[in-house]
């Protein structure tokens, strides 16, 4: 290796350390200060209760009067809302309100002080902001996952876990790139909070597999707006029905994806003109 590509590597590396580290410190305070104010616990505790049992109480309703949803029977679906749920829970805790904090700060013009900063701009943008009580729906989601797979009585083996694990977290990432997308649309269009609230809305539909839609609308909600990745795959990987060409196309989806996101924020970054501009 040249020694210009190695500065350029050690550049990168510590920059790249330097922004986890940063992570770290802002998850660190982000504790701290959600923790001033733990009657909140209570209050998310509450409202994770009451949605959960609200699907509950719908997938009563629909398997008293069949015996499968397309294909997939109660267990199977109770385990899709755990991960929907589950999934939701992380969305909330991290990437919401990242997402939503830069939009602000473009909207201000104060974007600049992430810009400035000796550590990526991406990087430090999403990590930022934490909302520890957001984490209650993802136990009680992991909580409805594991009554679902009791119910099932599934036996797991490593792959099946492997899958899992990777199928949840390229999943997650898709959802972060989209999410990403919308935002970083903000350095063109103002008011982009719109189309992140339509994003909101779409995620309701998570709750079901996709696989129980129309083809087109299966479409949509896989490639589009990725809940088929991050919800109903993960899924089929916890209840035997993940293919290995359905794990490479996961994956490969979330590198073209990420790729392609990581393109448009430098694209937008390189656009924005802000209060010290």
């Amino acid at each position: 290796m040249s020694p210009p590509q190695r500065e350029f590597d050690t550049r990168t590396d510590r920059h790249l350390l330097g922004g986890l580290r940063i992570a770290w410190l802002h998850l660190r305070i982000g504790v701290m200060n959600e923790l001033q104010y733990r009657a909140n616990f209570v209050i998310q505790l509450i409202q994770s209760l009451v949605a959960i049992s609200t699907g509950l109480v719908v997938l009563a309703l629909i398997f008293d009067r069949t015996d499968q949803l397309g294909g997939w029977t109660r267990p199977e679906l109770l385990v899709v809302m755990g991960v929907f749920t589950l999934v939701g829970g992380l969305i909330g805790f991290v990437v919401e309100p990242n997402m939503g904090r830069v939009m602000g700060d473009i909207e201000r013009g104060t974007f600049d002080y992430v810009l400035t900063k000796p550590v990526d701009s991406q990087l430090l943008s999403s990590l930022r902001e934490f909302r520890i009580w957001r984490l209650t729906d993802a136990v009680v989601g992991l909580a409805v996952m594991i009554w679902g797979l009791a119910e099932l009585k599934a036996d797991f083996d490593a792959g099946e876990v492997a899958g899992f694990v990777i199928t949840l977290a390229a999943g997650m990432l898709l959802i972060y790139c989209l999410w990403l997308v919308l935002t970083a649309g903000a350095f063109w269009v103002v008011r982009m909070d719109m189309v992140q609230e339509l994003f909101t809305g779409l995620y309701r539909a998570g709750q079901y597999p996709v696989t129980v839609y129309p083809v087109w609308l299966r479409l949509m909600l896989t490639y589009l707006v990725p809940l088929g990745f991050a919800i109903t795959v993960p899924s089929e990987s916890l209840t035997g029905r993940l293919t290995l060409t359905r794990l490479v196309i996961t994956v490969a989806f979330m590198v073209v994806a990420f790729t392609a996101t990581r393109w448009f924020w430098r694209l937008g970054t390189r656009r924005y003109s802000g209060a010290s501009a």
